[in-house]
């Protein structure tokens, strides 16, 4: 004991000579409200405003937010968003929606990354587990609530996730961090920028984590330790004062430990099979701008992802290629015009390797997508009233073309107030899954009684060429209001009515399979329909200059019909979140992280699965030991020891989240 602590101490005394970085971050706590409403933000209008002048429900999460919060993933950070539904399924697997409908496959909600889209068209959703950055690079996140569409287009009907990463010139010099704890197993990651010359700078970087299994109910081991490396750079130059080009890649692999229950066509007719998922990508982003005037600006952009992921039961090998060009100008005083245009390919091949169990018909698809969009923001009464009137047109090989538009009206009153409302139509386009997948979800046993049979009955999900898209016509209203530097508070209200959703219709008995095994097939149409309606708030108050609350509280109501064979995942019904930053003395910052998420739901083929509510608390203790280190000491979930955040709706099994510690130190050099 008395030499570990000579080790920490002679540690400790060495990291606080090291120098003081020259690239200090700002600390939040330090600005005051009216700054972080004034907050520049660009995925609302796809231009820059200020967060207060804009006609939607946006947050921001800043990078000093996601350090504070000790998050060390990408869906964990977005649990600092009201409005936004994270449940963790298993240790390498999260379910994460806007405004309800939320599960592993959750589809309905748009995320980015500097431009780049994340959603596979495999199953309309984002595979949030290869989704990374090095968070310390991030710049900040927004995330809006409600229909996207008429800039973003098909998908972002709940929602838009834009993550936006520091332009390399802010991230000169080094930075290397590390930890690791109960959970977190161990982590590091390494940064290094450099000027280049007067107008080209660029950074690279290389991060990795080993993350433990998390456990079943009963305690034993959930087979789901994973483990992940990334590396990435970026280049940003100014070819002229009115050009500017950056490029930027990443490149991952990752192995992810499961454990899944699966159907099997004989006895037991269930199996559990754990195996190691591999996956691996990467992707190249070209972006250039270009500026006529201070009222007129163009962008070019053309970004290739890839990416293999292979499992137990099949494997999918992906390449994308996206070209957007869009151009914003002025027409008059009070006319503020942004157009583009888009061509999207995605070309995906399939390899079946339990082609009885799950299948693709056509094994190959390739895919094309083309868009166009306009916007206006007309000035009607200066510094007052504000008017947006816009669409989106867009054309897929499955349901051909879809329009999306949108009408936005603000009302300033006072400089302290602002009052939107929004009416926008929004749709969901088919996948894969829902046009070529053919599922078997679980196998009855021979039975007796009504309707007996000698013969095993298969239940087999079966996708539909003339599948059309999920439509949503959304209604929204919103208020902000920040009297004075030390308070403010942002409301949204929702009304979003949806059409043509998924459902199951049942099909005749296949027996071509006897007499192993009867097939009962179900069909995906469109049979579905509902509402969901519900309020976003959230609060931000500083009582002392060294104390800041963060509180957000969400209500959703979801009134969704469809049929006895599938149901919409229900997402909780009340969210609550207060947060409380504390710079107590110099050089110390404490945070406390309090949660609650009201009960879910999920539906699968063996009927209703229900995760009740629960509570949980974060701490953190950040300790700087000069301007260029800091310590950091981190506790997740440390109320409630052990709960369940979210039921796989197909195939992996139920595993709860746990306690954790880790300690973690970052050093900029």
């Amino acid at each position: 004991m008395n030499k570990s602590l000579s080790l920490f101490r002679i540690a400790t005394a060495f990291l606080a000579w090291l120098p003081d970085s020259l690239h200090a971050e700002t600390d939040l706590t330090d600005l005051n409200l009216e700054e972080l409403l004034a907050v520049k933000i660009t995925s609302v209008a796809k231009k820059v405003q200020p967060l207060q002048d804009s006609a939607a429900a946006v947050f921001v999460i800043s990078v000093e937010d996601i350090k504070r919060s000790g998050a060390t993933s990408i869906p964990d950070a977005l649990r600092l968003a009201p409005g936004i539904d994270v449940g963790r399924i298993d240790s390498n697997k999260w379910a994460v929606s806007a405004r309800g409908f939320n599960g592993r496959f959750a589809n309905k909600l748009l995320v980015l990354i500097d431009g780049r889209s994340l959603y596979t068209p495999a199953f309309a959703g984002v595979y949030w587990e290869l989704q990374d950055v090095m968070l310390e690079d991030v710049e900040r996140i927004e995330v809006i609530r409600g229909s996207g569409a008429a800039l973003w287009g098909a998908n972002a009907v709940n929602g838009v996730v834009n993550i936006i990463t520091k332009h390399s010139a802010d991230t000169q010099g080094g930075l290397l961090s590390a930890g690791g704890g109960s959970e977190e197993l161990g982590f590091g990651a390494f940064r290094y920028g450099k000027q280049i010359n007067a107008s080209t700078s660029a950074r690279a970087y290389l991060k990795g984590f080993e993350r433990d299994a998390l456990a079943r109910s009963a305690g034993q081991s959930a087979g789901d330790a994973w483990n992940k490396m990334q590396s990435g750079f970026r280049l940003d130059s100014d070819l002229s004062d009115a050009d500017s080009l950056t490029l930027q890649g990443d490149m991952y692999a990752a192995d992810l430990n499961q454990q899944l229950l699966l159907a099997a066509l004989a006895a037991p007719y269930r199996q559990t099979v754990g195996h190691r998922a591999m996956a691996s990508g990467g992707n190249i982003i070209s972006r250039w701008q270009h500026t006529f005037s201070d009222t007129s600006s163009s962008t070019l952009q053309l970004y290739f992802d890839s990416y293999n992921r292979r499992e137990a039961y099949i494997e999918e090998e992906r390449h994308t290629g996206d070209l957007d060009f869009q151009h914003r100008f002025a027409l008059n005083d009070w006319n503020d015009i942004i157009w583009g245009l888009g061509f999207r390919y995605s070309s995906s091949d399939v390899t079946d390797i339990y082609p009885d169990l799950i299948s693709f018909n056509p094994t190959d698809r390739d895919n094309s997508y083309y868009s166009g969009f306009v916007q206006d923001q007309l000035t009607l009464v200066d510094d007052t009233l504000w008017l947006t009137l816009g669409s989106k047109l867009e054309h897929n090989d499955f349901t051909g073309f879809e329009v999306q538009p949108t009408a936005r009206l603000m009302w300033g009153p006072h400089p302290n107030h602002r009052v939107w409302g929004a009416v926008s139509r929004g749709v969901r386009i088919p996948s894969r899954v829902d046009a070529d997948m053919s599922l078997v979800g679980q196998t009855l046993p021979p039975f007796t009684g009504q309707n007996a049979t000698p013969f095993p009955l298969a239940l087999a999900v079966m996708g539909s060429q003339t599948y059309q898209a999920e439509q949503l016509l959304a209604y929204e209203v919103g208020y902000r209001y920040s009297p004075n530097p030390a308070f403010s508070l942002d409301i949204a209200g929702f009304y979003n009515n949806y059409s043509t959703l998924r459902s199951y219709q049942p099909g005749a008995i296949d027996t071509s399979q006897l007499p192993a095994y009867l097939r009962q097939p179900f069909y995906i149409d469109n049979g579905g329909a509902g509402r969901t309606y519900g309020i976003e708030t959230s609060v931000v108050m500083k009582m002392l200059d060294w104390w800041r609350w963060d509180v957000s509280y969400s209500a959703l109501k979801s009134e969704l019909s469809s049929n006895a064979y599938y149901r919409e995942a229900i997402s909780p019904q009340h969210k609550l979140s207060l947060r409380a930053a504390l710079n107590p003395v110099s050089d110390v910052t404490l945070d406390a992280w309090l949660r609650y998420v009201d009960n879910a739901s999920a539906f699968t083929l063996a009927g209703p699965a229900y995760v009740r509510s629960y509570t949980t608390l974060d701490l953190r203790l950040g300790w700087k030991l000069n301007r260029a280190v800091e310590l950091a000491l981190v506790g997740q979930n440390l109320l409630d020891n052990r709960h369940l955040e979210y039921i796989q709706e197909s195939f992996t099994l139920p595993t709860e989240v746990q306690r954790g510690v880790y300690g973690k130190i970052t050093w900029e050099f």
